[in-house]
């Protein structure tokens, strides 16, 4: 099985997106590889540090709250016409 490492940044980011606290800042807890990529791909701020949180970036924030709702929300069921 070949795994996908951006649908799982994607997931990641996602789910960051819940725990967000402070305007941008969201608990650590993911895997190092994960959040590395994040880093990598200018969504968050380096993760490397001694804080329990990491900071979203502009564009990880915008693309966080997207994700989120695409993959964790429901669409609202219309009446029958």
């Amino acid at each position: 099985m070949e795994i996908d490492e951006d649908k799982i940044d994607d997931a990641v980011l996602a789910l960051l997106w819940l725990t967000l606290h402070n305007e941008r800042r969201a608990w650590k807890g993911f895997d190092w590889a994960t959040t590395d990529r994040l880093h990598q791909k200018g969504l968050i701020g380096d993760p490397m540090n001694k804080s329990k949180s990491l900071v979203l970036t502009d564009e990880g924030l915008r693309r966080s709250e997207e994700l989120f709702q695409k993959l964790f929300t429901r669409q609202p069921v219309l009446p029958p016409s």
